[in-house]
């Protein structure tokens, strides 16, 4: 099998690349002139120089191969043209869906987001009763999601989260006509090779350097990187066409993750909470980015509206979803590598 792989210089990217070649699959990688390539040093694939803005770039790359994993995507947390965002993340899944088709490609996995889901919701959480596996106090209903949790773009805050879910709509229709794409919707992966790193890399970075005095009350699903890379391949293998499979592990509040964290490393967890109004009031138009990132606040969306953001939590319901016919439990996320 000949899969090509885009994002594949990237921290998640890397990760599904390298269990493809663990799989023996034949790869070719996507890399742009500018790409770090640090990510895929020692592993045996074919690179082609191209660009999802560059359709021809990208039907050349593609000739020959048997599947995709559409992994790339333009995740900035502030853009200054949000136009260039979209026409990365929505205009190229297009075109790579478009060349997919003319090219005889046997299926497509792409991977969204769990951004994309219906936070809003009380949907997921009147199917989940009362078996949320987070323990101690439940939390708000709207805070649970699923695949099925009702949600338009009108929901989404940020060119980022539009752009993804503007793209996952694409791959959508493109399935309805023909194309045999697969929608996989990682929550927020956590492991090695998170070399930028993300936005929940510098959570780490940040606690290691002791730059995380204070908290606010927030949450989101953390999954092992090589296990959302393996859930992609599980997707190729059994999902259905034009179906979307949310890829996650451990529903966790903020100060859980920093807890566990010290316990890991043996340093002091912050003890000190504030208060959504005060983080927003304390901090400079010019500053708000960096100041709610350090506090866990802003994960994917506009410099402005990251306080706010920090109050829906992003919990899923209790499993990692990747599959229902696949019994595949996650394991914790201090243990994720």
């Amino acid at each position: 099998m000949k899969a090509f792989v885009t994002g594949a210089t990237g921290f998640l990217g890397s990760h599904v690349a390298r269990a493809l070649a663990e799989q023996g699959a034949e790869l070719r990688l996507l890399v742009r002139p500018t790409s770090d390539l640090r990510n895929i040093e020692g592993l045996n694939a074919d690179r082609v120089v191209g660009d999802l803005r560059d359709p021809p770039s990208i039907d050349k790359a593609l000739c020959g191969c048997d599947v995709v994993f559409h992994v790339a995507a333009d995740y900035r947390l502030w853009v200054r043209d949000p136009a260039e965002m979209y026409r990365s993340n929505v205009e190229g899944t297009r075109s790579l869906l478009h060349a997919a088709r003319k090219l005889g490609v046997r299926r497509v996995v792409y991977t969204s987001s769990v951004a994309t889901m219906g936070f809003n919701s009380n949907h997921a959480a009147a199917e989940l009763g009362s078996a949320w596996a987070g323990g101690g106090t439940r939390p708000h209903t709207s805070i649970v999601a699923d695949e099925d949790s009702p949600v338009t773009l009108a929901d989404m805050i940020g060119p980022y989260k539009r752009s993804k879910f503007m793209a996952e709509q694409v791959a959508v229709e493109a399935a309805q006509s023909g194309v045999d794409v697969v929608i996989v919707n990682p929550t927020t992966p956590i492991g090695e090779r998170d070399i930028k790193p993300t936005p929940t890399g510098r959570i780490v970075v940040d606690f290691l350097k002791k730059k995380f005095p204070a908290y606010v009350e927030t949450g989101l699903n953390l999954v092992d990187a090589t296990e959302c890379a393996r859930g992609h391949i599980q997707a190729l293998e059994k999902g259905r066409s034009g179906a979307r499979y949310i890829l996650g592990g451990e529903n966790l509040t903020l100060k859980q993750i920093l807890d566990r964290l010290a316990a890991i490393t043996g340093l002091k967890s912050p003890t000190v909470k504030l208060p959504y109004a005060f983080a927003l009031a304390q901090a400079r138009p010019d500053l708000l980015q960096l100041r709610v990132l350090r506090l866990g606040l802003l994960q994917d969306g506009d410099v402005g509206v990251g306080v706010s953001r920090g109050r829906r939590w992003m919990f899923i319901a209790d499993r990692i979803a990747c599959l229902a016919s696949e019994e595949t439990f996650p394991c914790p996320a201090e243990q994720s590598r």
